[in-house]
């Protein structure tokens, strides 16, 4: 899928997509829209430039967005953002940047998206290839609308872009943006095939298995158990069709060298030279935790880094604790060891056992292990409880590496808080914490809880964390400069 992150080209494409032409002759030296959509590999492009926006999106903004403004992360004391503070203390406002860029981006996206879904159909093609392309474009479509309408709440519904006032437009209830997710999901689990059955070139594309996931993850956010419990059912009870499964260390997830494994069901490659800033996570990576003098790496500033609470957490027992944390740092370049007297994030650290030669470590945006989460807690909420212990169980068994840290029968509402506090331990720093607490409505709660904590144990004061925390945290604030160019847009309540 590499190749995929090459097309951004193709965005001016997308918002010009009905412009007319200066002159009425059709110049074949450039690439101009109407004489662009011709070819099967036209099509393929469009999709590819769809593909491309996920690289902005999860390369950080996610991770600030969904990680950094929970009980899981924390900016450290040498980073002076002033907008990463601001949502690390819950003061967050309009005018925060990466706020804006969640949904500027979101958008881009879409418009992509669009682009490819509007105008594939014109081509003549092969017609399986043709509803492929189609399908991979609804799916990514689907998750940029996703992310909007679980940050936004009702968001704007464009769905063509055919003059400039198409993308100006009033916020539309969430659940018609819901509606077009759930009928994207639907064509493209339809129409794209199984990981299998793609060549290797194109590992990393959307497949049938991401779409049935990703619709069942919609259908449980919108609190639809009973969907969301049959639609991940048909993958998690037939696994080993879909090429699916856990693996067998933790930490393979995150070893380049046995990447993309049975787990990776929808992700981002990633290729980089080794240990230059930034790095493949951008300002939420290692590199940043660390004090670049003292290491020979370029960042020069702790950023985001867990919290002392999730750290306490973890069982010793749990493997995964020492592949989420780290305190010793070994270079392999240059054979120097920082040695910390905190936890800094681990999860995308190239241990000196590695290859020095890229620092390529993938993004998941979907871990089978999701997927297995989900389906116990649907069926937990639709009264299969034996096996949602059992689905529940088979995640604490890789994790302990044997079944010494199952769990024994409980009442629903003691599993879900279960469930939801085994998602916290599974997923660190993946991007689905705030997700979680906002769909299950215990943020608030959740986060005066931790600024007790954090404070208690005096790593950093965080009183101020209670005292910021309310209820329309539930929602990020709609971006202000979107405001100032669309009269339409309202605002989300508490902002």
């Amino acid at each position: 899928m590499k190749k995929i992150l090459f097309y951004s080209l193709l965005t001016f494409l997308s918002v010009f997509s009905s412009c007319s032409s200066f002159l009425d002759e059709k110049p074949t030296d450039r690439l101009v829209v109407d004489n662009f959509y011709s070819s099967a590999k036209d099509g393929q492009a469009a999709v590819d430039a769809a593909y491309a926006q996920l690289n902005t999106l999860y390369n950080r903004l996610m991770y600030m967005l969904a990680d950094l403004p929970t009980d899981d992360m924390k900016n450290g004391l040498g980073m002076p953002n002033a907008f990463l503070q601001n949502l690390e203390f819950l003061r967050i406002d309009s005018q925060n940047t990466f706020v804006k860029d969640m949904w500027v981006n979101c958008y881009a996206g879409i418009s992509r998206a669009n682009a490819a879904i509007n105008n594939i159909p014109k081509i003549t093609m092969d017609e399986t290839l043709k509803n492929r392309l189609i399908g991979e474009a609804r799916f990514l479509r689907a998750l940029y609308y996703f992310n909007l309408v679980r940050f936004f709440g009702d968001v704007p519904l464009i769905t063509k872009l055919e003059s400039i006032n198409d993308a100006m437009g009033p916020r539309v209830p969430k659940d018609q943006i819901y509606q077009l997710i759930i009928d994207d999901l639907s064509f493209a689990e339809a129409n794209l095939p199984l990981r299998k059955d793609y060549g290797t070139k194109e590992e990393g594309r959307a497949t049938k298995g991401a779409a049935k996931i990703l619709l069942g993850k919609v259908y449980l956010t919108k609190g639809d158990y009973a969907k969301a419990k049959d639609k991940l059912a048909e993958v998690v009870e037939a696994e080993n069709n879909f090429g699916y499964g856990l693996v067998a260390n933790y930490a393979d997830n995150w070893n380049p060298a046995k990447e993309p494994g049975i787990e990776a069901v929808f992700y981002l490659e990633y290729k980089k030279a080794p240990y230059t800033s930034n790095g493949e996570m951008g300002l939420a990576g290692p590199k940043y935790s660390i004090p670049g003098g003292n290491i020979g790496v370029t960042g020069s500033n702790e950023a985001d880094i867990p919290t002392r609470e999730l750290y306490d957490l973890f069982d010793p027992k749990d493997t995964r604790r020492s592949k989420d944390f780290k305190f010793d740092f070994l270079n392999p370049l240059t054979g120097k060891v920082l040695t910390s007297s905190i936890p800094l994030s681990g999860k995308f650290w190239l241990d000196g056992i590695l290859s020095s030669a890229d620092c390529d470590v993938n993004m998941h945006i979907i871990r089978y292990a999701d997927a297995i989460l989900m389906y116990a807690e649907a069926l937990n909420e639709t009264g299969s409880s034996e096996n949602a212990l059992a689905q529940l169980n088979r995640i604490r068994t890789r994790a302990f590496g044997d079944a010494s840290g199952n769990l024994t029968s409980m009442s629903k509402d003691e599993f879900k808080k279960a469930v939801i506090n085994e998602r916290r331990l599974e997923f660190v720093h993946e991007g689905n914490r705030w997700f979680d607490l906002s769909r299950t409505g215990t943020f608030v709660q959740r986060m005066k809880d931790h600024s007790a904590y954090e404070s208690k144990v005096a790593e950093k004061n965080k009183t101020d964390i209670a005292l910021n925390v309310k209820d329309a945290h539930l929602l990020m604030p709609i971006p202000q400069l979107e405001r100032d160019l669309n009269k339409e847009l309202t605002q989300n309540p508490g902002y």
